[in-house]
């Protein structure tokens, strides 16, 4: 029982990777974390822009820069080699062309370069050798950070760790203990039985 403890306290310490968590938070936590650092700065013309030519309107959410960046991070995470035709694919949709059928369209360009360029002034990804862009040592240990927070927003020290399992191991041993003495307590063998009436 108590090398199971020592082992759940192992999970518990072990890193957690961008990977391990859900996609959706991740952008959300890191595009809080990019706005709140002040170092990636928006375009003046953010608010006006549309992300693609088959587009209508805008974006309605005012922070739209910070998730595409965050997204962008978190693609070059998971797969080196990540350009601009790469992420005008990725965030491409179908033109409405009306009553003829609909085709592929590409996302706008000058946004993923915009977004490439300030990731790259911040530290986080850096050009590849074999093409493209790819995380740098710095970048990979911001991201994995905001994951952790999100895994484990209460993290615990191993002291509390430790302490825990001591706690549970001495809990366990307790309750043995008492099992096996109530196991080997002997019984009272001129107990008088309750199934004998009493005679007048």
């Amino acid at each position: 029982f108590f090398p199971f403890l020592l082992f759940g306290c192992r999970m518990a310490q072990r890193g957690v990777s961008v990977k391990d968590v859900p996609a959706a938070e991740f952008i959300a936590a890191y595009a809080h974390y990019l706005k709140k650092s002040g170092k990636v700065v928006v375009p003046k013309w953010s608010d006006i822009v549309k992300t693609a030519s088959f587009k209508e309107l805008p974006p309605n959410n005012p922070d739209w820069y910070f998730v595409r960046a965050a997204a962008v991070a978190r693609r070059v995470y998971i797969r080196a080699g990540v350009g601009v035709g790469s992420l005008k694919k990725v965030y491409g949709g179908k033109q409405n062309n009306g009553v003829r059928p609909s085709h592929r369209a590409y996302s706008s360009g000058s946004i993923a370069r915009s977004v490439l360029h300030n990731l790259e002034k911040v530290g986080v990804i850096q050009l590849d050798p074999k093409g493209g862009r790819k995380i740098t040592p710095t970048g990979q240990r911001d991201l994995d950070r905001i994951a952790q927070k999100i895994a484990n927003p209460h993290p615990k020290t191993k002291k509390q760790l430790a302490a825990a399992a001591a706690a549970q191991a001495e809990a366990a041993a307790q309750a043995s203990q008492a099992s096996t003495a109530e196991a080997q307590e002997p019984r009272e063998e001129n107990a008088p039985s309750t199934d004998e009436v009493p005679q007048e």
